[in-house]
């Protein structure tokens, strides 16, 4: 065995240990992005809900909660898109305005649930939420086919709401309402183990690799959102 072989396997290595090196600290940045946006997400949704000048500034400039959920789709799409063209720090930053946007559009729900439900739907969202993600996590089950089935049912979902926009149907609301909840429970398992296979590839922690672990922290954190949103509408009390 000469020296230029005892270097290439020095070298291979070394780059063995960096991709495994790699994978636990990117999946640790999914999941602080994904809790901080939530914290942020909810406290701008508290402090909103409790500042009368705000509450009747949205209840009087309805257009306005318009133009929010339009910026919101444009930063989603934006960053989906152009993640590889945009720095750390602004994809960071749009993400974090991202969900500044989505607390002061989610803030009525302190007005027309009570706080002790709101509570105890957050602990079973993030009770649901952490199971589905660990079962994501661990199992040897592929989950790819998963993902055609649960878009599917996403668009059916998105379609059918928009109708009960006009009918109104409470009942027919109740039952979206569950259809939600399996969707993004099932969602939350098929997002976190993409993230995982994605990550034990990653070759380095590096910028690029960080960009992408906040793209997984933005599917984990809709995944959740909306998993408490359909439950809430579910067990919420009213106020």
């Amino acid at each position: 065995m000469d020296y230029q072989e005892l270097n290439y396997q020095s070298t291979s290595r070394d780059r063995e240990l960096e991709i495994a090196s790699a994978f636990p600290v990117l999946m640790r940045k999914v999941y602080t992005w994904m809790t901080l946006a939530l914290v942020i997400t909810g406290l701008t949704a508290y402090l909103v809900a409790t500042n009368q000048a705000a509450i009747t500034f949205l209840y009087t400039h309805t257009a306005f909660i318009w133009v929010l959920f339009g910026a919101e789709l444009l930063i989603v799409f934006g960053l989906s898109a152009a993640i590889d063209r945009l720095s750390l720090p602004l994809a960071t930053a749009l993400f974090v305005f991202y969900s500044v946007i989505n607390g002061v559009v989610f803030s009525s729900i302190f007005l027309a649930y009570t706080m002790t439900s709101i509570a105890t739907v957050f602990f079973i969202t993030a009770g649901t939420f952490g199971a589905m993600s660990f079962f994501g996590y661990f199992t040897s089950t592929d989950l790819s086919s998963w993902g055609k089935i649960l878009l599917m049912a996403l668009i059916g979902l998105i379609i059918a709401s928009v109708v009960n926009l006009f009918v109104k149907s409470s009942g027919f609301e109740v039952i979206l309402s569950y259809i939600g909840v399996l969707i993004f429970v099932g969602l939350t398992a098929y997002d976190t183990q993409k993230i995982k296979q994605m990550f034990l590839q990653a070759p380095d922690a590096g910028e690029r690799t960080q960009k992408y672990a906040l793209l997984g922290a933005l599917s984990l954190y809709l995944d959740f959102i909306n998993l408490f949103i359909y439950l809430l509408r579910i067990f919420g009390r009213r106020d």
